[in-house]
C-alpha cells in the first residue's frame, strides 16, 4: 500500500486538486470519467448545485452526509420529500443549509424524472447533444480552460426553461466535467496520458 501511495504522490495532476487527498482521489477516480448511471448523474447535479458560491472540496467533504440526507440521490425518493423533512435539513450542519439549495433537490428531482421519461434516461438527454462522444479539450494550463461553453449554455438554458434551479452555465460546465461529457484535464495530467 505504501508503494502505491508513493506512486500516487508522483502523478502529475491538474493543479487545482494536488493539495488534498480527497480531492486527488476525486480527480483520479471520477472527474472526467463518463457516467451513464442516472442515479450518479443526479448525485452530481445535486452536488454541483450545492457548490454554488463554495469550493468543490467543501462539497466533497460533505458528500457522504448528502448521500444520507438525500436518500442516496435516488431521484424518485427525492421527488417525494415533504416540506417537514426538507425543513429539518436546514438544521443539519453536515450539509449546506441554504434553503433554496435544499428545496431545489426536490424540484430538480421531479424535472429530472420528467426528462428521463421524455428521453429514456438523463444520460441520453445529455449525451445526444455531443453524439454520445465526450468533448475533448486541449489545454496546457487551467487558465486556458473555460468556465462556460456553448454546450453548457445550451443545457443550462434548457434546464432552466424546464424549471430546474442551480443550473447556471458555470455550474453546468463543472457538471459536464464531473460526469465525463467534457474531458478538459490539462495535457500534462496523468489522466490525459492514460487514455
Amino acid at each position: 500500500m505504501q508503494h502505491l501511495e508513493n506512486q500516487n504522490k508522483d502523478l502529475n495532476r491538474c493543479p487545482r486538486c494536488v493539495w488534498d487527498p480527497l480531492y486527488e482521489a476525486y480527480h483520479d477516480d471520477e472527474r472526467g470519467v463518463p457516467v451513464y448511471d442516472d442515479r450518479v448523474l443526479f448525485e452530481f447535479l445535486v452536488l454541483e448545485g450545492a457548490q454554488a458560491g463554495l469550493s468543490w472540496i467543501t462539497i466533497l467533504r460533505k458528500r457522504e452526509w448528502y448521500r444520507k440526507a438525500f436518500k442516496n440521490f435516488d431521484p424518485q425518493q427525492c421527488s417525494q420529500l415533504d416540506d417537514d423533512y426538507l425543513e429539518s435539513l436546514r438544521d443539519d450542519a453536515s450539509i449546506v443549509r441554504n434553503k433554496l439549495k435544499i428545496y431545489s433537490v426536490r424540484k430538480n428531482a421531479k424535472i429530472f424524472l420528467a426528462i428521463q421519461a421524455e428521453f429514456g434516461s438523463f444520460s441520453d438527454y445529455l449525451r445526444w447533444r455531443v453524439d454520445h462522444t465526450p468533448v475533448i479539450s486541449y489545454h496546457n494550463t487551467l487558465d486556458e480552460c473555460p468556465t462556460t461553453t456553448e454546450l453548457s449554455d445550451q443545457i443550462s438554458k434548457d434546464l432552466k426553461r424546464r424549471g430546474m434551479s442551480f443550473v447556471w452555465s458555470t455550474i453546468m460546465y463543472a457538471y459536464l466535467q464531473a460526469v465525463g461529457v467534457v474531458d478538459d484535464h490539462i495535457l500534462s495530467c496523468h489522466k490525459r496520458k492514460s487514455r
